[in-house]
């Protein structure tokens, strides 16, 4: 039940919504990005608070001063945690887009990623476009949101977050961003390698071949090619870790305080 008509039960439920809401647009893919306004994000944090806070099961809670910095951070916490997860997939295809850049010549052309404000390589933020336009198409953001609102009702406002339990589970998946980003340069990855083995026989058996020459435009070229080929199955792939991702996120949250 939500709390009663009053102003200050009508302050801590909006305020326990926003604070979710403000950790999710700091950190979730999309509603994160630099390029969005601040005052963009603002309005979407105060215009989810109004429109949730009818359909939010809140109880009726009273805090001291030292109560609700523990009620800030850990609301602000479950918020950040569900758009962290699935920010790690896009930290995976950051770091496939650094491993096949460097496999195919790319690494010395960076320019400025506006995820995080620095420079990446060309690769990598070619790859992040097109996961982020996946996410969009794919409505994930939409899922961000539903999971947060389901969360009120297994974890409810002003219960830790951050226990033993859950911080294992986040540098868990936090580990998976090596794995997955292998699976992802993977087929890139593998013609680039077997190319440099191929060429180097060439050179061995005729030193008299330009290798170091031709060997970065074939690589580029094989490379590009098998990217293409590869991103025909990307939709689906990522659906799958989207929906795993969340997922992982909900069951973070259920693990016992």
């Amino acid at each position: 039940m939500n709390p009663p008509m009053t102003l200050p039960g009508v302050l801590t439920a909006g305020i326990c919504i926003g604070l979710r809401l403000s950790g999710l647009v700091l950190f979730a893919p999309g509603f994160s990005n630099p390029a969005v306004p601040m005052r963009t994000k603002a309005a979407l944090v105060v215009t989810g608070s109004v429109l949730l806070w009818p359909v939010v099961p809140l109880p009726s809670m009273e805090f001291g001063a030292v109560g609700w910095v523990g009620v800030v951070l850990n609301e602000a916490m479950v918020g950040m945690l569900v758009g962290m997860l699935l920010n790690f997939l896009f930290d995976a295809a950051l770091f496939a887009g650094q491993v096949v850049g460097m496999q195919m010549g790319f690494s010395l052309a960076t320019m400025m990623d506006p995820q995080s404000q620095a420079d990446s390589p060309v690769l990598s933020i070619f790859y992040q476009t097109i996961v982020l336009l996946i996410f969009l198409s794919l409505d994930v953001h939409h899922w961000l949101l539903r999971a947060l609102v389901s969360s009120f009702r297994y974890l409810p406002a002003g219960q830790p977050v951050l226990t033993h339990l859950r911080a294992g589970a986040i540098l868990h998946m936090a580990g998976s961003i090596w794995v997955l980003g292998l699976q992802i340069a993977a087929p890139a990855l593998l013609a680039t390698v077997v190319a440099d083995f191929v060429l180097a026989f060439l050179g061995k058996a005729s030193p008299q071949l330009p290798v170091l020459f031709i060997g970065l435009s074939i690589k580029s070229v094989l490379g590009m090619l098998l990217t293409i080929v590869a991103m025909a199955a990307w939709p689906r792939f990522f659906a799958l870790h989207f929906a795993s991702a969340i997922r992982w996120s909900e069951q973070i949250l259920h693990l016992a305080g």
